[in-house]
C-alpha cells in the first residue's frame, strides 16, 4: 500500500558550499529518493536518475505545460518549446533543430572561439580573477549576438537583464522575476521587429526561420508563441554557461594532475566536457507536473503536484554511474546522463552548449600553465547548480 502521508523531507533553501548540494543528494537517494518539501508552496523532487528518465520520457502522464522548472517562475506567458507537449511543440522543436547540426556547428565554431579569446585572454593576462564576473556571465550574450545575428551592444542588453532575471530568482522575489520577464519580452519583441525590417535568410537566421514557417495548416506561427520562443531561447541560451564554467574551473584548480592531463592531450577536451556536464550539471529543478495520481517507490504524488526532476542527483546516482562523485574520463555508460534533458524536450541547443564549453577548455587550458582557486565560490540556489562568483588565480603560458 502506497504511504499517503506527505512530509518535509528536505530543505531547498539553505546556503550552499561547493560540495553540501550533492552532499544531500546522496544521502537522499539512499534515504529518500521521492522526496517531498512545502518550500514555493510545495513540490515533489525525484532524486534517482531511473526514476527521472522515465518521467522524461511520459510527456502523457507527466507534463511540461502547468510548470518547466521549480520554483515556479512562469507568470508571464507560454514559451515554446520548453512550455508544450507534443504534439503541439513539435512544429516549434522542428524549426529549431536545424541551427544545431553539426555542419551548422562547424561553420559556427571561428566566431565561438574568437569572442572566447577576446574576453579569456585579458582575464589570463591579469593573473586571474573571478571567471563568473570577468568571463562566464560575458561570454554567452557574445555568443547569442553571433547565433542571432545581433549587434553586441543588443545582445549585452539582453545579458544584463538575463543577470537581473537569475538573481530574482535566486532571491525568490516573484515581483522582480515578474519585472525582469516583461523586458525579457520587450527584447524579444525588439528581436522580432528588427527580423521584420532587415529580413534575412531562413536557413541562416533563426528568427526569420520562425516567422517565415507555417503549420501544418499552412498558417504562420501565432507571433505570440514566437515571441514566446525568442523569450525563452534568451534565458536558456544565457544562464546555464554562465554557472557550469565556474565549476569547472574550480574542479580543474583542486585537481591540478587534471589540468596537466588535459593540456598534455587536447583530444581528452571533449570527453572531459561530457563527464563535467555529468558531474556539474548546471540544471536541477526542471518540472513537470502529475496528470493524474501516479505512485513512485511507494509514494502516491497527486494529481496537478509539481515534480523537481533533480538532474544534478541523478547524474551522480551511484547504481548508474559508479563513483558518482569522482571526475572519470571516458566512463562506458556516460551518454546515460541527463544534463540535457530527455525525452521529446532534450536540449535542441545541447551541440552549441558542448561546443562553448569545449573551445573555453581549449583556451583556459592552453593560455595557462596553472589555475588555482584564490577565495571561496559562491553558489546559486534553485533552480541551478553551479557558482555565481568563482576567484582563481592564473598563472599564464607565457
Amino acid at each position: 500500500m502506497a504511504d499517503e502521508r506527505l512530509t518535509d523531507d528536505f530543505n531547498p533553501l539553505p546556503p550552499e558550499t561547493f560540495t553540501s548540494a550533492h552532499e544531500t543528494f546522496a544521502e537522499m537517494r539512499q534515504t529518500c529518493p521521492v522526496a517531498h518539501t512545502s518550500a514555493w508552496n510545495g513540490f515533489w523532487a525525484l532524486l534517482r536518475h531511473e526514476d527521472v528518465s522515465a518521467v522524461l520520457k511520459d510527456y502523457q502522464t507527466y507534463t511540461t505545460m502547468v510548470q518547466n522548472v521549480v520554483p515556479r517562475v512562469a507568470f508571464t506567458g507560454r514559451r515554446p518549446p520548453l512550455h508544450l507537449d507534443p504534439p503541439e511543440h513539435t512544429v516549434y522543436r522542428r524549426i529549431l533543430v536545424p541551427f544545431f547540426t553539426p555542419e551548422k556547428m562547424a561553420r559556427f565554431e571561428p566566431a565561438v572561439r574568437r569572442v572566447t579569446v577576446e574576453l579569456l585572454q585579458p582575464f589570463i593576462a591579469a593573473g586571474g580573477g573571478d571567471i563568473c564576473a570577468e568571463f562566464t556571465h560575458r561570454l554567452p550574450g557574445y555568443v547569442f549576438a553571433e547565433f542571432f545575428n545581433l549587434s553586441t551592444q543588443l545582445s549585452m542588453a539582453i545579458r544584463e537583464v538575463t543577470r537581473l532575471y537569475d538573481l530574482a530568482l535566486q532571491e525568490a522575489d516573484d515581483q522582480l522575476v515578474k519585472q525582469t520577464s516583461l523586458q525579457l519580452y520587450d527584447l524579444a519583441r525588439g528581436i522580432i521587429e528588427l527580423r521584420k525590417a532587415e529580413p534575412m535568410d531562413p536557413a541562416e537566421d533563426m528568427t526569420s526561420a520562425f516567422l517565415a514557417a507555417r503549420d501544418s495548416n499552412g498558417e504562420p506561427l501565432p507571433e505570440a508563441m514566437i515571441l514566446g520562443t525568442i523569450r525563452q531561447l534568451i534565458v536558456v541560451g544565457m544562464i546555464a554557461p554562465s554557472v557550469f564554467i565556474g565549476s569547472v574551473a574550480i574542479h580543474l584548480s583542486e585537481h591540478p594532475q587534471v589540468q596537466a592531463q588535459l593540456r598534455g592531450d587536447r583530444s581528452l577536451i571533449p570527453a572531459a566536457v561530457e563527464e563535467y556536464l555529468r558531474l556539474f550539471t548546471p540544471y536541477r529543478g526542471f518540472a513537470r507536473t502529475a496528470t493524474r495520481d501516479v505512485v513512485i517507490r511507494g509514494r502516491t504524488i497527486k494529481k496537478d503536484e509539481p515534480i523537481a526532476l533533480v538532474y544534478a542527483s541523478a547524474n551522480r546516482d551511484e547504481s548508474v554511474f559508479p563513483d558518482g562523485d569522482q571526475f572519470i574520463l571516458n566512463r562506458p555508460n556516460l551518454k546515460q546522463h541527463v544534463a540535457f534533458g530527455g525525452g521529446p524536450h532534450q536540449c535542441a541547443g545541447a551541440p552549441l552548449a558542448r561546443m562553448m564549453l569545449a573551445i573555453t577548455l581549449e583556451e583556459l587550458l592552453g593560455r595557462s600553465r596553472h589555475i588555482e582557486v584564490s577565495g571561496p565560490p559562491r553558489m546559486t540556489g534553485w533552480p541551478e547548480w553551479g557558482t555565481l562568483s568563482a576567484p582563481l588565480r592564473i598563472v599564464p603560458a607565457s
